[in-house]
């Protein structure tokens, strides 16, 4: 077990690289699963989500080999119908796990899967991921695990969500990708990590049409081959590193981002007052900015709501919500994907934060707040995230636990802070002996 140690109020400057997308590079790493080539993957984020995943297709026959330090080579000709079925306590470490659904249902005719685990912020349905399968043809058993069967093998099919679920647009992909003939996702999920999955299925053999809209449509192959990628720099990762130097007044700059993957959120943390410029593809957060919330016309108090792309990201909204006790004005945060994803507003509150929970799903944060260190733990990536900037902009020392929470979506993300001049520490926890 480990802790950060943080000592607050020192302005994060200077120059930072985003990471590979998390979101991006898990089902690019499960869709090595769809042909017997090798994929060669190249800005992989080494943190412990991706561990977790290549274990995953490790286990079930893939050989992995990491060739640098962000490079992975993948080859899942050793998988064969015999291992359809994922190692159940691997899959309760990510809720990912369920992305190799998809591929083993299409390339195999079967899949066997255990319930997948993840982060504990409220409800994440099943329900468009089998919906999805049924469309293209899968018989759907479910009882503590999940058996999927399509006789023969998938048939195209015209698939509609009830939701545009990310995980699940994915895996219908997938599926469709190595199912010949014409598929077409209706109310799909268009976050730049799927539109990273759609162009590498087109390197891969298939055509993927409508990418970066909700409707796609899929002309699957009979068999796809490997390929090389680099995965998309992560936006959540980038919009966290803007928040972090707007809260603490800092210089910085991001280098190689896709712009076109951040206008809603600079648009939103520009209306909170943090101004961000871009220099080609980098983005450039200006220092010792005073951060004023705006009012919607009519004199109404500031309203920042997530949604599915292209609204604000939900993975933003714990980062938004700590950035905004240090913003002059108030601000309604209306989180409505997950009900538990604000819990987490009471170790802010116990810093001095003034936040006031009104239901689950919205909290009004009126700043700014003069915070103080304080020991608290991680309860998700996000949420470990934001405390880590309340932290960083916080007087005195800070102590947070948990921390594999946020090693799961952040790499190295102690070392990198250092190199832009935050005075944090990670500290060994001696284990408590009953």
């Amino acid at each position: 077990m480990e802790k950060f140690v943080i000592e607050g109020g020192a302005p994060l400057s200077g120059m930072v690289a985003p990471a590979g997308n998390k979101n991006g590079a898990l089902p690019l790493i499960a869709a090595s699963l769809l042909t017997e080539d090798e994929l060669v993957l190249r800005n992989v984020p080494r943190i412990a989500d991706v561990e977790a995943m290549i274990d995953l297709v490790a286990d079930l026959g893939a050989t992995v080999d990491w060739r640098a330090d962000n490079e992975l080579a993948i080859c899942g000709a050793g998988v064969d119908v015999g291992d359809v079925s994922p190692d159940r306590e691997l899959s309760e470490r990510i809720r990912a796990s369920f992305l190799l659904a998809g591929p083993l249902l299409a390339r195999f005719g079967r899949a066997d899967m255990p319930p997948p685990g993840g982060d504990v912020i409220g409800r994440r349905r099943l329900d468009p991921h089998l919906d999805a399968f049924r469309a293209l043809g899968a018989d759907i058993q479910v009882s503590r695990d999940i058996f999927l069967v399509a006789p023969g093998r998938l048939r195209a099919g015209d698939v509609f969500m009830d939701e545009p679920s990310v995980m699940a647009t994915e895996n219908a992909l997938m599926a469709a990708a190595l199912t010949p003939g014409t598929t077409v996702l209706n109310n799909a999920a268009s976050e730049p990590h799927v539109q990273d999955l759609a162009r590498m299925l087109v390197k891969m053999g298939a055509d993927v049409q409508g990418v970066g809209s909700n409707v796609m449509t899929v002309s699957g192959a009979d068999r796809l081959r490997g390929c090389e990628h680099d995965v998309a720099p992560d936006h959540i990762e980038i919009g966290s590193f803007i928040a972090l130097a707007g809260v603490t007044g800092g210089e910085l700059r991001i280098k190689d981002t896709v712009p076109a993957d951040l206008r809603m959120i600079r648009l939103v943390f520009d209306r909170m007052g943090l101004r961000t410029g871009l220099d080609g593809r980098d983005v450039v957060v200006p220092g010792g900015q005073k951060l004023v919330c705006e009012r919607d016309v009519g004199d109404y108090k500031l309203k920042l709501q997530d949604g599915p792309w292209p609204a604000f990201p939900a993975d933003l909204t714990s980062i938004a919500l700590a950035m905004a006790t240090q913003c002059e004005g108030s601000v309604l945060i209306h989180e409505w994907m997950f009900e538990n994803r604000l819990i987490f507003t009471d170790k802010l509150v116990a810093m001095g934060a003034d936040i006031v929970m009104c239901d689950p799903h919205r909290a009004i944060v009126t700043g700014p707040s003069r915070l103080r260190g304080e020991r608290v733990d991680s309860p998700d990536i996000r949420a470990g995230m934001a405390m880590l900037i309340a932290a960083l902009c916080a007087e005195g020392r800070s102590e947070i636990g948990n921390i594999r929470q946020i090693d799961r979506g952040y790499e190295r993300i102690d070392e990198r802070l250092r190199a832009l001049g935050a005075r944090i520490e990670r500290v060994a926890v001696e284990p408590v002996h009953a």
